[in-house]
């Protein structure tokens, strides 16, 4: 018996900024490229059918299930991830709000709720709690009944960034600080 190595295709595509470019089996699913090739381990890997929304990235702007990517299909393609909310050694409102709103309890599903959540408030930054549910709806939350998750989104949208939030003052103090240094 005669056994083949599998095939593997070149992929080049921009993640959180980075141009990333590898070497990848035509099978692999974006969700195992990000969390086992790239280390990006914010993208979680729940349910493998598309249901629980836990593995939620965006690509090109726009969220998307990354269970149902394959990793060549998102050649070419801006890919961010939780980790790419961060700017700048700053928090993004949404992730500030789960934190202020206790939106999270075990946290699995949390990276997708935050980047869905983030993409709705590009899109529309005062939504009411039937829009925020809406947009939510395709992620599932095992351990609340949303009401946290709501209220954090809602706490992003009152708070934006350089509105004013704890992580704008903790930056304004660390300027002070290099400063009087």
């Amino acid at each position: 018996m005669q056994v083949t190595k599998p095939t593997t295709k070149p992929v080049a595509m921009t993640v959180n900024g980075d141009e990333v470019t590898a070497d990848v089996e035509p099978r692999l699913l974006l969700v195992h490229f990000l969390r086992d090739h790239l280390r990006l381990t914010g993208t979680h890997w729940g349910c493998d059918t598309s249901n629980c929304g836990a593995c939620v990235v965006w690509i090109d702007g726009v969220p998307v299930k990354s269970c149902t990517v394959l990793t060549v299909m998102a050649g070419g393609h801006e890919i961010r991830t939780v980790e790419g909310l961060e700017v700048d050694g700053r928090l993004d409102p949404v992730q500030e709000g789960f934190m202020q709103e206790h939106g999270l309890q075990c946290g699995f599903c949390t990276p997708g709720m935050m980047l869905t959540a983030r993409w709705l408030l590009d899109r529309e930054p005062d939504p009411g709690e039937a829009t925020i549910r809406d947009a939510i709806s395709g992620n599932i939350c095992r351990c609340t009944g949303y009401e946290n998750i709501v209220r954090a989104v809602r706490w992003a949208a009152e708070h934006p960034r350089g509105a004013g939030t704890a992580d704008d003052e903790v930056a304004a103090g660390d300027q002070v600080e290099e400063v009087q240094a």
